[in-house]
């Protein structure tokens, strides 16, 4: 079997109606100015009896250990910059109340969790937060919107490696899962 990736507009796909099965976004509907149009135009584009299914993090229900203050402030700047950019950083708690607004009938809620404990799992999100706390959009986000500091961003940088290192380290994401019948 073969997939096809195309760029789009999510909230005019180019796609006919009632064209697919199951209409999928992981992590996206945090990012997007009105989660609830873009899961109108997922339904419009499933099918009869098809399924929108969607899955979103919820920020505030992270948890991490050993306890860095840096980290809170991480959390924070997160928070922020994602709504300061038009986005829900805690859409999982949002799922429920924007699928019925997207007239999704009946619409199905579980959560599930990412807990990255072991070294591999911690270097590589740790790792990853390290550098994109110094070198990304977030980073620039942050820094142009007044959110944070350069030596802010550098004492995030440094804690998520200093956690990361730490075999005690421990972090969980609680996600929400939605799927809806069309």
């Amino acid at each position: 079997s073969t997939a096809e990736f195309v760029r789009g507009d999510a909230y005019a796909l180019e796609f006919d109606d009632d064209t697919y099965d199951i209409v999928h976004t992981h992590q996206t509907l945090q990012h997007v100015h009105d989660p609830v149009a873009m899961l109108r135009e997922m339904a419009r584009v499933a099918r009869g009896g098809g399924r929108v299914a969607a899955r979103e993090v919820d920020y505030s229900a992270t948890t991490w250990f050993p306890l860095l203050p840096e980290l809170e402030l991480w959390l924070d700047l997160v928070r922020r910059v994602h709504r300061a950019n038009g986005g829900e950083p805690d859409a999982g708690r949002h799922l429920t109340s924007w699928a019925l607004d997207a007239g999704l009938a009946s619409p199905q809620i579980t959560a599930s969790a990412w807990a990255f404990t072991t070294a591999p799992d911690r270097e590589w999100w740790g790792g990853a937060w390290a550098e994109r706390a110094l070198h990304s959009s977030f980073a620039v986000d942050a820094v142009e919107g007044g959110h944070a500091t350069a030596d802010e961003l550098q004492a995030i940088s440094d804690a998520w490696r200093t956690w990361a290192a730490d075999e005690r380290g421990y972090f969980s994401m609680t996600h929400t899962e939605l799927l809806a019948t069309v």
